[in-house]
């Protein structure tokens, strides 16, 4: 079947894209001794998650215990929440903990001790990482605290929790304005995460693991020394804000929306059948301005380059409102064209199913396994 087959709006995963960007960071992260632990949120597909595993992953990362559980279902025997949890959850932990290995964060002692006592009463242990907050001022226990290692050391003793180690997420590598910034984001994250575990070690406690995640430092992470798990998830799919932060060029950008044009009401507008519930709201980062929601792309030569005419301006829920800019456009009503989101973990959430193709054939229909996996 060809792409002008299909349906739209519709979510097309370019399947030689995908399997080149999974083989690429799976061997940056075993050049260097580390395990790479997908997170599986970008593409929420037991079909993916079942190749990143047998690519050579250490596991995968959910983030939130329904998207585990239907994971966990498939066969995925190792499944990481490097989100904070309340113990009001413990009955689906001690569930999920009969079908696969489950870790998960701390970085409230509080909390900790919920934990500890839910697991004792259920007679079991579960792993547990304590987060550590680098930056980006989300979750995480202050690491300049005084007291911080000996925070670390007062959950590592509380019964029912098996301390594992260290683990941090530097989104705010999301906000860099240059190559050279982002460098600096995950040498900090590093060190900040390296001094705390030498801290911790000098208070007689082993620290196993020293993990981090996120796509745009990943390239820089993977090279610092101490570091034994990478965790990065957007790099299966990329997008228009990996593109920005250079992380990765257009040609590595597997996710596209494909779209119709359904309307031409002037010579300088163009409206798409992809509102929000499509392309998504979310904003694009980047080391220069990208306005808009979403790149247009024009085939040039038989590949999809960027269209630099049309500007994806506003999003209502069906449509999409697209600026032409530098004169006419020939696009004309029941055209269709491929666009890449600013976003591609919020597209797949917000579709069940999606097409993998090669080139302009579809290969096959990918259910999204986890789609609506909120709580």
């Amino acid at each position: 079947m060809h792409i002008t087959q299909l349906r739209t709006p519709c979510v097309l995963i370019d399947r030689g894209r995908v399997e080149r960007n999974l083989d690429r960071m799976q061997s940056a992260a075993a050049s260097h001794g580390l395990r790479l632990r997908p997170h599986a949120k970008t593409h929420k597909s037991v079909e993916f998650a079942r190749r990143q595993i047998a690519g050579g992953a250490a596991g995968i990362c959910c983030a939130k215990l329904g998207e585990a559980k239907v994971f966990a279902e498939a066969g995925i025997e190792d499944i990481r929440l490097p989100y904070p949890l309340h113990p009001a959850n413990a009955e689906r932990v001690v569930d999920l903990l009969d079908r696969t290995r489950l870790s998960f964060i701390v970085d409230h002692e509080q909390v900790a001790r919920g934990w500890s006592d839910a697991m004792t009463s259920a007679g079991r242990q579960v792993d547990v990482l304590v987060k550590v907050d680098v930056g980006f001022h989300r979750c995480g226990i202050d690491p300049a605290r005084r007291d911080a290692a000996e925070l670390v050391a007062r959950i590592a003793a509380l019964p029912g929790l098996r301390f594992r180690g260290l683990l941090s997420h530097a989104g705010h590598g999301y906000g860099a304005e240059s190559e050279e910034a982002l460098r600096r984001v995950a040498e900090s994250e590093a060190r900040i995460l390296l001094d705390l575990a030498d801290r911790v070690r000098a208070a007689g406690l082993e620290v196993d693991e020293i993990s981090v995640g996120a796509t745009p430092t990943a390239r820089f992470s993977i090279g610092q020394p101490g570091l034994t798990e990478v965790r990065p998830g957007n790099f299966i799919y990329f997008d228009r804000t990996q593109v920005g932060l250079g992380a990765a060029g257009w040609d590595d950008c597997a996710l596209t929306v494909l779209a119709r044009v359904v309307a031409k009401p002037a010579a300088d507008r163009i409206i798409l059948d992809s509102g929000s519930k499509t392309l998504t709201n979310d904003l694009a980062r980047g080391f220069s301005a990208a306005p808009g929601y979403g790149t247009v792309l024009q085939s040039i030569n038989g590949e999809q380059r960027p269209d630099p005419l049309l500007v994806v301006e506003r999003l209502s829920e069906e449509h999409a409102n697209v600026r032409v800019t530098g004169g006419a456009h020939a696009l004309e009503p029941g055209d269709l064209v491929r666009i890449v989101p600013n976003h591609s973990c919020v597209v797949s959430n917000l579709v069940d199913t999606a097409w993998l193709v090669e080139g302009s054939t579809v290969a096959e229909r990918l259910e999204v396994s986890a789609r609506g996996c909120i709580t």
